[in-house]
């Protein structure tokens, strides 16, 4: 599982394990033109970001001839998932189900998606609860229920 030193990263290098995870082994010069469509990036700015996420060991590097490839040390799903974990863990738990609604609201869906949705949302009414408890410590959100004494 990825660990939380490694799932801090810019929303440059992201852009940079975008076109790793899609391309599973890439050159350098690879990600430099996928990303010249998109990013206005000087090949050295791109360099720069492999050279990071190199270092934080989310890439992983391997010679072959004169070059370099390069390729994903993590799984994109896990890292997705481990990013999603730890922003959740970030805030105050009652909140959670609105941070949840609010990506549901934002998201372009197939019918496919929300079936898989609707399964999902079916089998946690088996464990759902009537009030989240607040995981907070007092003075670090303003719920209701909160010790805080807001």
């Amino acid at each position: 599982m990825v660990n939380e030193m490694e799932s801090k990263i810019s929303d440059a290098e992201w852009e940079v394990m975008r076109v790793v995870w899609a391309q599973d082994k890439v050159t350098s010069k690879e990600i430099i033109d996928v990303l010249q469509q998109k990013k206005d990036w000087k090949p050295a700015t791109t360099k720069t970001f492999i050279g990071r996420l190199v270092k934080k060991g989310i890439l992983h590097t391997e010679e072959e001839g004169r070059k370099f490839l390069y390729s994903s040390a993590v799984n994109e799903s896990d890292f997705i998932n481990s990013t999603l974990d730890e922003t959740f863990e970030h805030i105050c738990s009652k909140d959670v189900g609105n941070a949840i609604v609010n990506l549901l609201s934002n998201a372009t869906l197939s019918f496919k998606d929300i079936d898989k949705i609707e399964k999902v949302i079916e089998m946690k009414k088996k464990e759902a609860v009537e009030e989240i408890p607040c995981n907070c410590v007092p003075g670090q959100c303003r719920c209701n229920n909160c010790s805080s004494g807001h």
